[in-house]
């Protein structure tokens, strides 16, 4: 089974007496380990269909499976802890608290799993440094480059141990090296970890360097396709 699994997913937003088709009858798997980039223009789907993935959205019909789990199924508490543990999020505004330093970054998520932060401490460290910002655990964001706190950003969508990880523009707020820094970093974990990424953007250079390459146009899919694998750079 899938590590996702859409079939015939569909978003629509009354306005007036218009129907808004958001995401329309998208039906699609993505296996386990997967790194996939959504693309399109403005208005194609992309951010509903992450907001569906992340379980922010109930669907208007249509069913999407998370490690064989139906989704459809769960009350809110049920889809909160499931978001909690199953899935993390990165944004292009990093979306950090100020008043907190690297490691407490990284180990917010661990507050919303029982026991987490127990449990969940070593890890953080680990994957500090995994992103290589052990020199700067002590340090608060605002002492920190951008390319810096989205480091920050991808440890703590991973504290949890997810098996979904969702990119929301990631790099749109860095310049190209810093960028392809952070892709080259997202591509080690994904293969080290085999966590299954989705990552939506606007950038078909950045979508370029997945392996999978899915197109949205009116909240359909237009194209599916696999990319040649790019060799990774080394650390």
């Amino acid at each position: 089974m899938a590590n996702v699994r859409l079939i015939e997913l569909t978003k629509h937003y009354k306005r007036g007496s218009e129907i808004i088709r958001a995401l329309d009858g998208v039906t699609l798997d993505i296996e386990r380990g997967e790194f996939v980039a959504v693309v399109g223009r403005s208005g194609s789907g992309k951010t509903t269909l992450l907001d569906l993935l992340g379980l922010l959205l109930k669907p208007t019909a249509g069913s999407l499976f998370i490690d064989d789990i139906d989704t459809s199924q769960l009350g809110d508490r049920q889809r909160a802890q499931m978001r909690a543990r199953r899935v993390g999020f990165v944004f292009q505004e990093y979306n950090l608290l100020s008043g907190m330093n690297v490691l407490e970054n990284v180990m917010l998520p661990l507050r919303y799993v029982k026991d987490g932060k127990a449990s969940g401490k070593q890890r953080a460290l680990e994957l500090i440094e995994r992103v290589g910002l052990t020199d700067r655990i002590k340090h608060r964001t605002t002492e920190l480059s951008g390319g810096q706190m989205q480091r920050v950003a991808i440890a703590r969508s991973m504290v949890n141990q997810p098996s979904l990880i969702l990119l929301d523009e990631p790099t749109g707020a860095v310049d190209t090296e810093t960028a392809q820094q952070l892709v080259d970093l997202l591509k080690r974990l994904n293969s080290e970890d085999q966590v299954t990424i989705v990552l939506v953007t606007h950038d078909l250079d950045l979508a370029g360097q997945a392996r999978r390459q899915i197109k949205l146009k009116d909240g359909k899919v237009l194209t599916d396709e696999w990319l040649p694998e790019k060799e990774l750079l080394p650390a």
